[in-house]
């Protein structure tokens, strides 16, 4: 076993996990995150064919990051997953990026928590869980056969849970770290 596969695994299943279940804890919750993605994702307005897309859009994003999840959860599978998560995390950055580019001040609906405005600090996050997802996929092809300890494995996951933990909460950290407004 692949102990670095493990950490990625850990630390992006949780951070889809939380993204999840933030989107979907209450109808207010994944209505605010269904009238953020067209922000995200430029869509004819005023035409019918724009219903669709904007109602099927947000429910695509929480079915890959179930998806993501599942796939991660199972060893058999976490190649996939790990891939998986890394095209999904660069859609989001490409579409955080025109969104940036275009001067769209939406609001980050990540984890349906906090609508904190997108921001670099938002593509940074994306590129560096994209890069672990591969870092991780390629690990897990390159494949360390044998028996785990059950230390490695125990320390994988912490430092999977430790990953996950900056991602998740980017949004309050840098609030937290940002300077005082002079008076």
């Amino acid at each position: 076993m692949d102990y670095l596969a493990l950490t990625a695994r850990c630390a992006l299943g949780l951070v889809f996990l939380v993204a999840v279940i933030g989107k979907v804890r209450g109808r207010a919750a994944y209505e605010a995150f269904r009238r953020s993605v067209p922000e995200l994702v430029p869509l004819p307005r005023g035409a019918a064919s724009a219903v669709l897309p904007a109602l099927v859009l947000p429910a695509l994003v929480v079915a890959a990051e179930c998806a993501v999840v599942v796939l991660l959860a199972v060893e058999r599978t976490a190649a996939a997953g790990l891939a998986l998560a890394a095209a999904v995390l660069l859609a989001f950055t490409a579409g955080i990026g025109r969104a940036l580019r275009a001067g769209v001040r939406a609001s980050c609906r990540c984890f349906g928590m906090t609508p904190s405005p997108l921001g670099r600090l938002h593509l940074v996050r994306n590129l560096a869980l994209a890069a672990l997802a591969v870092t991780g996929a390629a690990a897990v092809l390159a494949g360390a056969p044998g028996q785990p300890h059950p230390a490695g494995v125990a320390l994988a996951v912490a430092g999977g849970a430790l990953l996950a933990l900056p991602a998740v909460f980017a949004d309050d950290l840098a609030a937290l770290l940002a300077p005082a407004p002079r008076r």
